[in-house]
């Protein structure tokens, strides 16, 4: 399960994020209301989790305009709010569940299993192809147009599936740092370049096709020539 979360109490946020990784999920932790705008129109998600009380923007009004983009990933909105009249406002703004503060951590798992199992969005494609190749999710193999295959590595799989789901469009550097490293880890674009060259020889071994270009003081994009 892929999960956002978009959380501004630090320590509630570090918490949640630990918890959810030990149940097994991949969690991608935001402050800030902009940002986990801006992390829900790069990636993929199963279920979003909003802190209403945000920086940069409300929880109400990143789901608002979420749904208003035609986002249909399911949504769960985090608030200290408990009257009925606030919860109805959030479910009418398009979240698809609401949980108060303070909340058991079991709870919470068990409204993302929940929104999970109803989401008829939930599974991705196994097989993604682009420009000739194919990338097989479960295995994490790359496919060549003349058949052969090449294994990557996590860190890879997780670049090149970012870019794949944004086809034709420029990643930021700095939010492919954030979703593959994360928030907190100490890397800096070196790491990034070092893993994008190992990339480029495995998607081009030949150096023909051009693929994954680097789009300079910016980031990089998937393109066909």
């Amino acid at each position: 399960m892929h999960i956002l979360l978009a959380e501004d109490d630090r320590r509630l946020g570090n918490l949640i994020q630990h918890m959810l990784q030990k149940e097994g999920m991949t969690v991608d932790w935001v402050v800030r209301g902009d940002m986990a705008l801006e992390y829900a129109a790069y990636s993929p998600y199963d279920v979003i989790i909003l802190d209403w009380m945000m920086p940069g923007r409300t929880g109400l009004a990143v789901c608002e305009e979420l749904r208003q983009t035609g986002y249909h990933q399911a949504i769960l909105l985090l608030t200290a709010k408990d009257a009925v009249e606030d919860r109805v406002l959030g479910l009418d703004t398009g979240a698809d569940d609401y949980l108060v503060k303070p909340f058991e951590f079991s709870e919470l798992l068990a409204r993302l299993r929940a929104l999970c199992r109803r989401s008829s969005h939930q599974l991705k494609e196994d097989v993604v192809e682009f420009g000739g190749l194919a990338l097989e999710r479960t295995s994490r193999v790359l496919r060549q147009a003349d058949g052969s295959k090449t294994q990557l590595s996590g860190r890879e799989f997780q670049i090149l599936d970012m870019l794949l789901q944004n086809k034709g469009q420029v990643v930021p550097r700095e939010l492919i740092l954030d979703r593959v490293w994360g928030l907190e880890a100490e890397v800096t674009s070196n790491n990034l370049d070092a893993y994008v060259r190992l990339l480029r020889k495995k998607i081009d071994p030949s150096g023909s096709n051009g693929l994954l270009q680097t789009v300079r003081g910016i980031g990089y994009k998937l393109e066909e020539a």
